[in-house]
């Protein structure tokens, strides 16, 4: 009996984790040459799985896969791959969801406290040999007189909830998907998107991208946030317009950010965002510990497993049954 053919189009993680995975459990892996499209079809058009980090997963990359049953992301979001397109075609589209929620929520807790108690600043003051509490660092927050908007209340979003309420902060929780009810028993306050946006002075995101999220955090919605606020960002980079965002912190129209995803990555060279003091810049390293990097290539190989032996996966397109 011919092994069924699972493909990996790219993978910046080390090792050969995944194809070993899936060889364990009898099935057939290759990796290809490149992300490409042409790279990937060259070496999977008998593949009835895909397993994709950054790769673009196309309509185009699916016709050249004609046996393709299901699409395994690397990762958390699964903005690289159409879904519509794979829906269309009965392709199932899986992510690995659970991997690294307590390191998202801890990198964005981290964030959030050192805006807010200002630890860079600090740091940069005493390397300079400044020792003056009040002038090196204007902004130092009281949490239960400090607001967190949490925008996305689902893994990660609600455990970052749950963490600044114990410190103290009020929390706003935006969430059209969430129920008003558990919002409440968490202790949060259910607001409208820009509702939460204007009465921040701490917003962190946590939504997926698409095209209604994509640069969410622009030139307008900055403008109705407090001249005090900060924005946080460990979820995607996209879902704020860079640009606006340098602009309205060298006007001083909002305080501060920490970023750990950027609209592209590596940062640019050039970026304004670069130069900014009041910018902390991590480089998408909030889904890391060495038990997530173990944890992760697993769980994407077990995806493709478990679908292709009938039991239930992280399917985030349910609908693509009906076309098959």
């Amino acid at each position: 009996m011919t092994q069924p053919l699972i493909i990996v189009s790219d993978c910046d993680l080390p090792g050969t984790v995944i194809e070993d995975t899936l060889r364990q459990a009898g099935l057939s892996a290759r990796r290809a040459a490149s992300g490409g499209t042409d790279d990937i079809a060259a070496v999977g058009a008998e593949a009835e799985g895909l397993v994709v980090q950054w790769a673009q997963i196309t309509g185009e990359v699916m016709d050249r896969m004609p046996n393709l049953r299901i699409i395994s992301r690397v990762g958390i979001g699964y903005d690289m791959v159409d879904v519509e397109a794979a829906t269309a075609r009965g392709i199932a589209v899986a992510n690995t969801p659970n991997y690294c929620i307590e390191e998202v929520a801890a990198h964005t807790i981290a964030m959030i406290m050192s805006q807010a108690r200002g630890l860079s600043a600090y740091d940069r003051a005493v390397r300079a040999g400044v020792w003056k509490t009040v002038d090196a660092r204007p902004l130092a927050v009281r949490p239960s007189q400090t607001t967190v908007s949490v925008v996305g209340f689902g893994r990660i979003g609600s455990l970052v909830a749950h963490g600044c309420r114990a410190l103290g902060f009020r929390v706003l929780v935006a969430d059209p998907y969430a129920s008003a009810d558990a919002v409440r028993e968490a202790g949060c306050e259910p607001v409208e998107i820009p509702d939460a946006i204007a009465a921040a002075d701490l917003l962190t995101l946590h939504v997926p991208l698409t095209e209604a999220t994509r640069h969410m955090i622009d030139d307008a919605a900055l403008t109705t946030m407090k001249p005090g606020a900060v924005v946080v960002n460990t979820c995607r980079g996209p879902l704020i317009d860079e640009q606006a965002l340098a602009a309205a912190l060298r006007d001083g129209r909002i305080a501060a950010a920490a970023l750990d995803v950027f609209d592209g990555e590596p940062l640019a060279a050039d970026s304004p965002l670069r130069g900014i003091d009041e910018v902390l810049l991590t480089p998408h390293a909030a889904w890391y510990s060495p038990e997530a990097l173990q944890d992760l290539p697993v769980h994407a190989a077990q995806n493709i497993i478990r679908y292709l032996a009938g039991e239930p996966v992280p399917i985030v397109n349910p609908a693509h049954a009906a076309a098959r």
